[in-house]
């Protein structure tokens, strides 16, 4: 009943149970970026209440719904097989809107249903211009030869792919038949994928999922093996080093994962490198992780960002918040997820510093909209009508983190705690849940801690945690990382210092450093910028792992410091990184350093912007034109 209770949804799920979902479609590329979607979806329903008389399902204005009828009694639909047009009983259907970001699609069945009844519904539709479904020009991908498409599910974008119950609260299986044009190859976030004649893909997800997770790519790719159970797939340019950043490193990721939270559920774990103007850092759809070529490091440095989307696979893809109100279920978790993950791997120092750089971003996002901002509290309560994509931040992801420390803290023995992390899974494993549902499991598998009443303590309520907007009443511990910090600190001071004492700075030894605390350094010197002159310069000669790095974070960090210090002779650096990649994260803190930095920095944003627009993703053009706008 979870599913009542989602704001965001026009769909029926108290009503029916979703079985299984079949999607059998074509993949049309059109001219400049645009293509369609053609075929149909196939539910199978079972009825819940007596006197069902119509099934409502989640669309949106893009998708052309061309007919619905019923499938005869007993037909299944799944195994390899097409839709069957004949063999259909018409429908009466009609679309009504619900909310900016969709429809809804209300099909009236020909007599009311009694509870237990089974019904197969199919509806032909055609679609392809919503928002969750992305048609890129050669330009926008990494060949620069043949269009791409991808889909992107959450949070609610996957009503414009298919007519569906849109809903996290509803899970169930899938299997589709996509047909692509000569020369592409499709994947889907499915365990079974085999190429039939025609051109056409098969896939099958035995295992039941929400909606968002459904996820289709059609493109020039190829895919290289990289552990026992994993694949990369990339561009036919990109896949060499995919394969060379991932080879056999996935697979120490997974099984540390299984020893903390059990059985990995997905059979494989593939990676797919996105073309440059993907927008996201990662999308974890299930079997198959969409991420970002950013992490294409060349010296495996960035490797550790997909456990991150490996977390998923327990915390959010197995067991999902039944609305995204509760979206700091999967987020929240998954951090904690990630930190064990990696605290295992590389240590509590690492792991410490890592968290240190997360609980910034937290801090930069409360002063940004202030503490008591509505959406600085864990649950957010999404009104009818509001986009729950507008409600995406930093605080489900680290106050989430921190509540989740926090439940650690109170049970105090890190080994009673993972066990619990296996219980939960183990408990709630391909179900929705609420937070409501989660601390009462909790509270109930540690009766003693139920019993002193933790729920209650003054100040650290569960309640508050979830319900007062602001900064976390618990901080975890990251003192660990101070031996990562301390260096970092120290040498940044040096640098910033006007009487800069180089052979002191040369004493420092950065090439052993890993990552992270190299941009713990950069983001040091970033907040005490400008340096004294010719300090930029001589960082840059004495340090090429960080002003020839390849990596997509010290690149970032470099871009700003160099806007930042005005140092033009290397603006060179700002113009390649930009033309190189699209992510968001790291395009938009670029262009509001241009914007805010000397004439000629702003005259490189306009003249860079230019030059790459094509290649972004329209939401990211979108707000580079904002952060232009707000300068003309």
């Amino acid at each position: 009943m979870a599913a009542a209770r989602d704001a965001a949804s026009a769909c029926s799920a108290d009503s029916f149970q979703l079985r299984h979902l079949h999607l059998a479609l074509s993949a049309h590329f059109g001219s400049a970026g645009s293509g369609h979607l053609q075929g149909c979806v196939r539910l199978e329903l079972t009825c819940l209440r007596d006197r069902a008389s119509e099934v409502v399902l989640d669309s949106h204005p893009s998708v052309k719904v061309e007919g619905a009828g019923l499938a005869p009694p007993g037909s299944r639909c799944g195994e390899g097989q097409g839709p069957q047009p004949g063999a259909l009983r018409p429908l009466a259907f009609q679309s009504r809107p619900f909310a900016s970001y969709g429809s809804a699609l209300h099909v009236t069945l020909p007599e009311p249903l009694t509870c237990g009844d089974t019904v197969v519904l199919e509806i032909a539709y055609r679609a392809g211009s919503g928002p969750g479904v992305c048609w890129l020009t050669p330009e926008q991908t990494a060949g620069k030869q043949k269009p791409y498409m991808y889909t992107q599910g959450q949070a609610v974008l996957n009503r414009s792919f298919f007519p569906c119950f849109d809903t996290p609260a509803v899970k169930s299986t899938y299997s589709a038949l996509i047909k692509v044009p000569e020369g592409f190859t499709a994947v889907m976030s499915a365990v079974t994928r085999e190429k039939q004649k025609d051109n056409t893909f098969y896939f099958k997800m035995p295992l039941p999922i929400p909606s968002y997770l459904v996820a289709l790519v059609v493109g020039d790719i190829v895919s290289a093996e990289v552990g026992p159970r994993s694949h990369v797939w990339a561009e036919p340019c990109l896949i060499e080093a995919a394969k060379k950043e991932y080879d056999g490193v996935i697979e120490e990721f997974l099984s540390t994962g299984e020893k903390l939270f059990g059985p990995y559920v997905w059979e494989r774990y593939d990676v797919l490198f996105m073309p440059p103007s993907f927008p996201f850092g990662g999308m974890e759809n299930p079997c198959i992780t969409f991420v970002t070529p950013c992490l294409l490091a060349g010296d495996r440095s960035l490797a550790d960002v997909i456990i991150h989307e490996i977390s998923h696979s327990w915390f959010g893809n197995l067991v999902t918040n039944a609305h995204w109100g509760e979206f700091w279920l999967n987020e929240g978790f998954t951090m904690y997820a990630q930190r064990r993950i990696t605290k295992e791997i590389y240590g509590a120092a690492y792991t410490c510093l890592e968290a240190a750089t997360g609980r910034a971003l937290l801090r930069q996002h409360m002063d940004n909209t202030g503490e008591d901002h509505p959406l600085n509290k864990l649950r957010v309560k999404i009104e009818p009508g509001v986009d729950p994509e507008d409600t995406y931040n930093e605080t489900p992801y680290e106050k989430g983190y921190c509540f989740v420390s926090y439940l650690a803290h109170l049970v105090g023995d890190q080994k009673k705690f993972d066990a619990f992390l296996q219980a939960y899974v183990n408990q709630f494993k391909f179900q929705s849940i609420t937070a409501d549902e989660a601390l009462e499991f909790y509270l109930n598998y540690f009766p003693e801690l139920k019993k002193k009443g933790v729920d209650t303590i003054p100040g650290f309520e569960f309640d508050r945690w979830l319900n007062t907007p602001g900064w976390p009443p618990y901080l975890p511990d990251l003192s660990p990382g101070e031996e990562l910090m301390k260096p970092a600190e120290n040498l940044a001071e040096l640098w910033a210092s006007p009487d800069c004492d180089m052979q002191a700075i040369r004493a420092v030894d950065i090439s052993t450093w890993k990552t992270f605390q190299v941009v713990y350094f950069l983001d040091k010197i970033l907040a005490k910028s400008p340096l004294p002159d010719g300090n930029i310069e001589k960082m840059s000669a004495m340090y090429s792992k960080i002003s020839k790095a390849r990596n997509a974070e010290l690149r970032l960090r470099w871009c700003q410091i160099l806007l930042k210090n005005n140092h033009e002779a290397e603006f060179g650096k700002v113009k390649d990184f930009l033309h190189s990649q699209g992510k968001q994260k790291y395009t938009l803190p670029i262009y509001r350093g241009m914007v805010s930095g000397s004439e000629a920095a702003q005259a490189l944003a306009v003249e860079t912007f230019s030059a790459t627009a094509p290649q972004l993703h329209v939401n990211v053009q979108n707000y580079v034109k904002k952060i232009l706008g707000a300068k003309s």
